[in-house]
C-alpha cells in the first residue's frame, strides 16, 4: 500500500493484492466455461496471428495465461514447449489441457522470474495491466525475455470498451450524487500504445482494432455478468486505490433508465462493446529487413497517379 500521507495514485494507482485475490476468486467460481467466452474468442484471434507467421517456436511464454485460452487453440507444430504464467494459482490450477508441453509458473506479470533472450515468442490476452503504468511495466518485461527475432503478439481491451455502462453510470452519479468516481478500470488509448511500445525497444509494429458488442436485457443482467464473469474472470475489475465501494439504489435505478435511453436496441436489449487492440512487436535483430534511407526513393508518389493512363495507352 501507499506510504501514509502520500498521494497512492502518483506512485501506484492499482492495488496489486487486490487484483490477486479478485483472480483467484474468480477461477474458483462454477462453471468457467460460462465466463471465458470472450477470452477464449480473442485468444484464438491471437493464434491466428501466431499461425501468420511462417516459422516454429521452440520456447513460448503465455503472460496472465489463466486458464489457457491461447494454448488450447496452438498446436505442437507451431509452438514446441509452452510456458503459462499467472498471478493466480488457483486459474493455473484449472488450466486447459493442451497438446503443447506446458509448464505453469505462478507469478506477477509485472515481474517475470526469467532471465533475458530466454523465449522466441511471447503472447499475451486480455491480462497484464489496461492502463498505461502496468502496461509500460509488462512490455519492458515481455522485451527483455524476448531473444533478438523474437515476437511478441499480444491483446488488451481498448479506450472505448463499456462505454455506455461508464458514461450511464457518470451520468446518473452525477445526477443523484454530485459527484462520480470510477467503477472499471481505466483503458489505454490506441494513440499511446504504438509509443508504448517503440520506447520498450519494439520494432516492425503492428497495431489494429477489433470491437465485440453483446447485447443484454437491461442495465443490471450488464452488471451481474460483469462481476460474475467478463471483469472478475478476466482480471479487469476496477481496484484503483481510490474506487467507491458500492452505488446507491437508486443511482442504479437511474443509470439503467439512462442507459436504456441513450443506448438501447429496438427491441428492447441494452449493448455492452468490448474494443480489443491487437498489436505485434518484434525484438530488434541485424537480420531483420531495414528501411530505405530518406531520399532514396527512386518514383514519385505523385507519378502513381499516372499509371492508370499509361495502361490505357498500352492496350490501345
Amino acid at each position: 500500500p501507499p506510504p501514509v500521507g502520500a498521494s497512492p495514485g502518483a506512485l501506484n494507482p492499482f492495488d496489486r493484492r487486490l487484483k490477486r485475490k479478485q483472480k483467484n476468486w474468480a477461477a474458483l467460481q462454477a462453471e468457467p466455461a460460462k465466463c471465458d467466452y470472450l477470452r477464449e474468442e480473442v485468444g484464438g484471434r491471437i493464434a491466428d496471428r501466431v499461425f501468420d507467421i511462417t516459422r516454429t517456436f521452440p520456447l513460448a511464454l503465455d503472460v496472465g495465461s489463466g486458464r489457457g485460452y491461447i494454448a488450447q487453440h496452438l498446436t505442437k507444430e507451431t509452438v514446441e514447449k509452452l510456458i503459462q504464467v499467472d498471478i493466480a494459482e488457483n486459474a493455473l490450477k484449472n488450466a486447459i489441457e493442451s497438446e503443447i508441453p506446458t509448464v505453469r509458473v505462478v507469478a506477477d506479470e509485472e515481474f517475470l522470474p526469467f532471465k533475458e533472450d530466454t523465449f522466441d515468442l511471447v503472447v499475451s490476452s486480455l491480462r497484464y495491466g489496461s492502463h498505461s503504468h502496468a502496461l509500460c511495466v509488462c512490455v519492458l518485461q515481455i522485451h527483455q525475455v524476448l531473444k533478438p527475432d523474437g515476437v511478441f503478439i499480444g491483446a488488451m481491451f481498448g479506450g472505448d470498451t463499456l462505454y455506455e455502462l461508464r458514461c450511464s453510470l457518470q451520468l446518473a452519479e452525477l445526477e443523484r450524487e454530485g459527484g462520480f468516481s470510477p467503477h472499471v478500470s481505466p483503458f489505454t488509448a490506441v494513440a499511446d500504445l504504438g509509443h508504448l511500445l517503440s520506447r520498450a525497444g519494439f520494432n516492425t509494429l503492428t497495431v489494429d482494432t477489433d470491437e465485440i458488442q453483446v447485447n443484454y436485457p437491461g442495465l443490471f443482467e450488464v452488471m451481474e455478468d460483469l462481476q460474475g464473469k467478463y471483469i472478475l474472470c478476466m482480471g479487469e475489475s476496477n481496484c484503483s486505490w481510490n474506487r467507491k465501494p458500492l452505488l446507491h439504489r437508486e443511482t442504479m435505478l437511474a443509470a439503467a433508465a439512462i442507459y436504456q435511453e441513450m443506448y438501447g436496441n429496438s427491441n428492447g436489449s441494452v449493448p455492452a462493446t468490448f474494443q480489443i487492440y491487437y498489436m505485434i512487436g518484434w525484438k530488434y535483430h541485424e537480420s531483420q529487413a531495414k528501411p530505405a534511407q530518406r531520399g532514396s526513393a527512386t518514383v514519385s508518389f505523385g507519378d502513381l497517379a499516372k499509371i492508370e493512363g499509361l495502361l490505357k495507352r498500352g492496350k490501345k
